[in-house]
Protein backbone atom coordinates (compact mmCIF):
# COMPACT_ATOMS: atom_id res chain seq x y z
CA UNK A 1 0.00 0.00 0.00
CA UNK A 2 1.11 3.43 -0.95
CA UNK A 3 0.48 6.66 1.60
CA UNK A 4 0.26 9.54 0.24
CA UNK A 5 0.65 12.87 2.34
CA UNK A 6 -0.37 15.86 0.79
CA UNK A 7 0.48 19.07 2.58
CA UNK A 8 -2.25 21.58 2.42
CA UNK A 9 -0.69 25.39 1.85
CA UNK A 10 -2.95 27.96 3.21
CA UNK A 11 -3.40 30.35 0.19
CA UNK A 12 -5.20 33.66 2.69
CA UNK A 13 -1.51 35.83 3.41
CA UNK A 14 0.44 36.58 5.69
CA UNK A 15 0.18 39.83 7.82
CA UNK A 16 3.69 40.76 9.35
CA UNK A 17 3.20 43.08 12.48
CA UNK A 18 6.20 44.98 13.27
CA UNK A 19 6.74 47.36 16.09
CA UNK A 20 9.68 48.79 17.25
CA UNK A 21 10.85 50.08 20.96
CA UNK A 22 13.13 52.91 21.01
CA UNK A 23 15.70 52.70 23.99
CA UNK A 24 16.66 56.45 25.01
CA UNK A 25 19.59 56.83 27.59
CA UNK A 26 19.81 59.78 29.20
CA UNK A 27 21.46 62.11 32.00
CA UNK A 28 20.89 65.65 32.64
CA UNK A 29 18.49 65.64 29.03
CA UNK A 30 15.63 67.76 30.66
CA UNK A 31 15.77 70.17 26.99
CA UNK A 32 16.61 68.04 24.66
CA UNK A 33 14.18 65.64 25.76
CA UNK A 34 10.48 67.46 24.75
CA UNK A 35 12.64 67.66 21.32
CA UNK A 36 13.25 64.21 20.94
CA UNK A 37 10.03 62.91 21.65
CA UNK A 38 8.41 65.91 19.24
CA UNK A 39 10.75 64.89 16.58
CA UNK A 40 9.70 61.11 16.76
CA UNK A 41 5.81 61.88 16.73
CA UNK A 42 6.55 63.41 13.42
CA UNK A 43 9.07 61.29 11.43
CA UNK A 44 7.17 58.01 12.48
CA UNK A 45 4.12 59.13 12.45
CA UNK A 46 2.90 55.30 10.41
CA UNK A 47 5.45 53.67 12.54
CA UNK A 48 4.30 51.68 15.78
CA UNK A 49 6.52 52.56 18.61
CA UNK A 50 7.27 53.20 21.87
CA UNK A 51 9.90 55.08 23.80
CA UNK A 52 11.68 53.92 26.57
CA UNK A 53 13.86 56.55 28.66
CA UNK A 54 16.58 55.01 31.12
CA UNK A 55 17.22 58.25 33.05
CA UNK A 56 20.57 57.80 35.61
CA UNK A 57 18.91 59.84 38.07
CA UNK A 58 19.35 63.31 36.24
CA UNK A 59 20.02 66.26 39.13
CA UNK A 60 18.01 68.41 36.18
CA UNK A 61 14.46 67.15 36.70
CA UNK A 62 14.85 64.96 33.13
CA UNK A 63 12.64 62.41 35.01
CA UNK A 64 9.64 65.07 35.60
CA UNK A 65 10.16 66.16 31.85
CA UNK A 66 9.54 62.69 30.88
CA UNK A 67 6.48 61.67 33.43
CA UNK A 68 4.81 65.30 31.85
CA UNK A 69 5.75 63.88 28.26
CA UNK A 70 4.12 60.28 29.56
CA UNK A 71 0.50 62.41 29.85
CA UNK A 72 0.61 64.32 27.11
CA UNK A 73 1.34 60.96 24.66
CA UNK A 74 0.69 58.09 27.43
CA UNK A 75 2.21 55.85 29.20
CA UNK A 76 2.27 53.01 26.52
CA UNK A 77 4.29 55.31 23.93
CA UNK A 78 6.57 56.54 26.69
CA UNK A 79 7.69 54.42 29.19
CA UNK A 80 9.98 55.77 32.25
CA UNK A 81 12.18 53.08 33.38
CA UNK A 82 14.96 55.73 35.42
CA UNK A 83 18.14 53.98 37.78
CA UNK A 84 20.00 54.78 40.41
CA UNK A 85 22.85 56.41 39.06
CA UNK A 86 24.84 56.24 36.40
CA UNK A 87 25.71 53.13 35.65
CA UNK A 88 26.83 53.53 31.86
CA UNK A 89 25.63 52.32 28.49
CA UNK A 90 25.80 49.32 27.98
CA UNK A 91 23.85 47.99 31.35
CA UNK A 92 21.68 50.83 30.35
CA UNK A 93 20.53 49.18 27.08
CA UNK A 94 20.45 46.07 29.17
CA UNK A 95 17.89 47.62 31.59
CA UNK A 96 16.04 49.38 28.89
CA UNK A 97 15.51 46.03 26.30
CA UNK A 98 13.67 44.33 29.40
CA UNK A 99 10.96 46.59 29.31
CA UNK A 100 10.46 46.47 25.50
CA UNK A 101 7.43 45.01 24.16
CA UNK A 102 5.76 43.52 20.56
CA UNK A 103 7.29 39.64 20.82
CA UNK A 104 3.47 38.65 22.20
CA UNK A 105 0.85 38.60 19.87
CA UNK A 106 -2.30 40.30 21.17
CA UNK A 107 -4.93 38.25 19.34
CA UNK A 108 -4.59 34.43 18.10
CA UNK A 109 -4.28 34.59 14.11
CA UNK A 110 -2.27 31.96 12.19
CA UNK A 111 -2.19 34.38 9.45
CA UNK A 112 -0.39 37.39 11.95
CA UNK A 113 3.74 37.15 12.32
CA UNK A 114 4.79 39.12 14.84
CA UNK A 115 8.26 41.08 14.78
CA UNK A 116 9.88 43.47 16.92
CA UNK A 117 13.01 45.31 16.55
CA UNK A 118 14.54 47.76 19.00
CA UNK A 119 16.38 50.97 18.02
CA UNK A 120 18.76 52.82 20.21
CA UNK A 121 19.89 56.57 19.76
CA UNK A 122 21.20 59.33 21.71
CA UNK A 123 19.16 61.96 23.52
CA UNK A 124 21.49 64.75 22.82
CA UNK A 125 20.10 65.59 19.26
CA UNK A 126 22.99 64.40 16.98
CA UNK A 127 20.71 61.34 16.09
CA UNK A 128 18.28 62.69 14.00
CA UNK A 129 14.61 61.05 14.40
CA UNK A 130 13.88 61.36 10.38
CA UNK A 131 16.62 59.15 9.43
CA UNK A 132 14.71 56.39 11.06
CA UNK A 133 12.01 55.59 8.03
CA UNK A 134 15.19 55.06 6.32
CA UNK A 135 16.64 52.74 8.67
CA UNK A 136 13.51 50.76 8.58
CA UNK A 137 12.87 50.87 4.88
CA UNK A 138 16.39 49.36 4.54
CA UNK A 139 15.71 46.32 6.77
CA UNK A 140 12.73 45.64 5.33
CA UNK A 141 13.71 45.59 1.83
CA UNK A 142 17.34 42.99 2.62
CA UNK A 143 15.69 41.54 5.54
CA UNK A 144 19.05 42.77 7.86
CA UNK A 145 19.29 41.74 11.26
CA UNK A 146 21.51 45.27 12.31
CA UNK A 147 20.85 48.31 10.67
CA UNK A 148 23.64 51.09 11.79
CA UNK A 149 24.48 54.61 10.90
CA UNK A 150 27.79 55.43 9.77
CA UNK A 151 29.33 59.04 9.47
CA UNK A 152 32.29 57.45 7.30
CA UNK A 153 30.17 56.29 4.00
CA UNK A 154 28.17 58.21 1.58
CA UNK A 155 26.66 61.32 2.95
CA UNK A 156 27.44 60.43 6.87
CA UNK A 157 29.56 62.93 8.92
CA UNK A 158 29.55 64.95 11.51
CA UNK A 159 29.87 69.11 12.21
CA UNK A 160 30.07 71.13 15.14
CA UNK A 161 33.15 68.67 16.16
CA UNK A 162 36.55 69.91 17.07
CA UNK A 163 39.57 68.77 14.76
CA UNK A 164 40.82 66.37 17.99
CA UNK A 165 37.17 64.81 18.29
CA UNK A 166 36.90 64.14 14.92
CA UNK A 167 40.66 62.64 14.88
CA UNK A 168 39.86 60.46 18.04
CA UNK A 169 36.81 59.06 16.26
CA UNK A 170 38.44 58.29 12.84
CA UNK A 171 41.46 57.11 14.54
CA UNK A 172 39.55 54.45 16.92
CA UNK A 173 37.42 53.04 14.04
CA UNK A 174 40.24 52.66 11.68
CA UNK A 175 42.17 50.51 14.22
CA UNK A 176 39.29 48.95 14.94
CA UNK A 177 39.01 47.87 11.41
CA UNK A 178 42.30 47.25 10.78
CA UNK A 179 42.68 44.83 14.29
CA UNK A 180 38.49 43.02 14.35
CA UNK A 181 37.30 43.34 10.68
CA UNK A 182 34.01 44.06 11.59
CA UNK A 183 32.45 44.65 7.93
CA UNK A 184 31.17 47.80 8.85
CA UNK A 185 32.64 51.12 8.31
CA UNK A 186 31.41 53.15 11.88
CA UNK A 187 31.76 50.73 15.17
CA UNK A 188 31.84 53.50 17.44
CA UNK A 189 28.34 55.05 16.39
CA UNK A 190 25.04 54.09 18.68
CA UNK A 191 22.72 54.78 16.19
CA UNK A 192 21.52 51.45 15.20
CA UNK A 193 18.45 48.83 14.70
CA UNK A 194 18.38 45.70 15.90
CA UNK A 195 16.00 42.60 15.20
CA UNK A 196 14.90 42.13 19.02
CA UNK A 197 15.75 38.93 19.26
CA UNK A 198 19.77 39.74 18.07
CA UNK A 199 20.16 42.71 20.34
CA UNK A 200 19.37 40.54 23.09
CA UNK A 201 21.32 37.90 22.38
CA UNK A 202 24.23 40.09 21.47
CA UNK A 203 23.72 42.01 24.72
CA UNK A 204 23.65 39.40 26.87
CA UNK A 205 27.61 38.28 26.25
CA UNK A 206 28.71 41.97 25.87
CA UNK A 207 31.18 42.17 28.83
CA UNK A 208 32.20 45.88 28.05
CA UNK A 209 29.68 48.38 29.90
CA UNK A 210 30.90 51.71 28.62
CA UNK A 211 31.16 53.69 25.12
CA UNK A 212 33.49 50.25 23.78
CA UNK A 213 29.98 48.70 24.16
CA UNK A 214 29.23 49.34 20.93
CA UNK A 215 32.23 47.96 19.18
CA UNK A 216 31.88 44.81 21.02
CA UNK A 217 28.54 44.64 19.79
CA UNK A 218 29.51 44.82 16.08
CA UNK A 219 32.43 42.45 16.52
CA UNK A 220 30.40 39.94 17.63
CA UNK A 221 27.48 40.36 15.55
CA UNK A 222 30.25 39.91 12.77
CA UNK A 223 31.61 36.52 13.93
CA UNK A 224 28.19 35.22 14.34
CA UNK A 225 27.17 36.47 10.58
CA UNK A 226 24.73 38.26 11.27
CA UNK A 227 23.56 40.55 8.36
CA UNK A 228 24.24 44.62 8.82
CA UNK A 229 23.10 47.25 6.72
CA UNK A 230 24.44 50.84 7.02
CA UNK A 231 23.08 53.97 6.10
CA UNK A 232 24.48 57.67 6.23
CA UNK A 233 23.11 60.33 8.57
CA UNK A 234 24.75 63.17 9.07
CA UNK A 235 25.81 63.72 12.87
CA UNK A 236 24.97 67.90 13.94
CA UNK A 237 26.48 69.41 16.81
CA UNK A 238 23.63 72.28 17.62
CA UNK A 239 24.67 75.18 16.37
CA UNK A 240 22.28 78.26 16.38
CA UNK A 241 20.80 79.46 19.74
CA UNK A 242 16.83 78.83 20.26
CA UNK A 243 16.42 78.98 23.97
CA UNK A 244 13.05 78.16 25.82
CA UNK A 245 11.03 79.67 22.97
CA UNK A 246 11.91 76.51 21.28
CA UNK A 247 9.70 74.61 23.54
CA UNK A 248 7.02 77.00 23.41
CA UNK A 249 6.41 76.42 19.89
CA UNK A 250 6.71 72.90 19.93
CA UNK A 251 4.67 71.70 22.69
CA UNK A 252 2.05 74.55 23.10
CA UNK A 253 0.60 73.94 19.74
CA UNK A 254 0.55 69.88 20.80
CA UNK A 255 -2.43 70.43 22.99
CA UNK A 256 -6.03 71.21 20.96
CA UNK A 257 -7.29 71.98 24.82
CA UNK A 258 -4.84 74.64 24.83
CA UNK A 259 -6.37 76.19 21.65
CA UNK A 260 -2.68 75.91 19.83
CA UNK A 261 -1.27 78.70 22.47
CA UNK A 262 2.26 78.13 22.71
CA UNK A 263 2.41 80.42 26.12
CA UNK A 264 -0.64 78.03 27.53
CA UNK A 265 1.31 74.60 26.38
CA UNK A 266 4.36 75.77 28.16
CA UNK A 267 2.78 76.51 31.52
CA UNK A 268 1.77 72.65 31.37
CA UNK A 269 5.76 71.98 31.44
CA UNK A 270 6.58 74.95 33.24
CA UNK A 271 7.30 72.79 36.48
CA UNK A 272 10.24 70.70 34.94
CA UNK A 273 11.77 73.72 33.76
CA UNK A 274 14.71 74.85 35.46
CA UNK A 275 14.84 78.09 36.94
CA UNK A 276 18.27 78.65 35.46
CA UNK A 277 17.12 77.50 32.32
CA UNK A 278 19.95 78.79 29.56
CA UNK A 279 19.94 79.55 26.14
CA UNK A 280 20.70 76.39 24.01
CA UNK A 281 22.43 75.51 20.87
CA UNK A 282 20.53 73.75 18.25
CA UNK A 283 20.85 73.48 14.67
CA UNK A 284 17.79 74.82 13.30
CA UNK A 285 17.70 72.23 10.89
CA UNK A 286 17.57 69.93 13.93
CA UNK A 287 13.53 70.44 13.41
CA UNK A 288 13.49 68.78 10.17
CA UNK A 289 15.21 70.98 7.59
CA UNK A 290 17.90 69.02 5.00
Amino acid sequence: STVLTVIYRNPLPITVMTKYSILLPTYNESENLPIVVWLLEKYLRDVEYELIIIDDASPDGTQDVAKALQKEYGASKILLKPRAGKLGLGTAYIHGLQFATGEVPSVNDEQLVFVSFVILMDADLSHHPKFIPTMIGLQQEYNYDIVTGTRYVGDGGVSGWDLRRKVISKGANYLAQFLLEPGVSDLTGSFRLYKKAVLAELISECISKGYVFQMEMMFRASKKGYTVGEVAPSSRTPMIGLASLLIWLLLGPHTASEGGNPQRGLERYRPRVPGHFHARQIDRRTLGGP
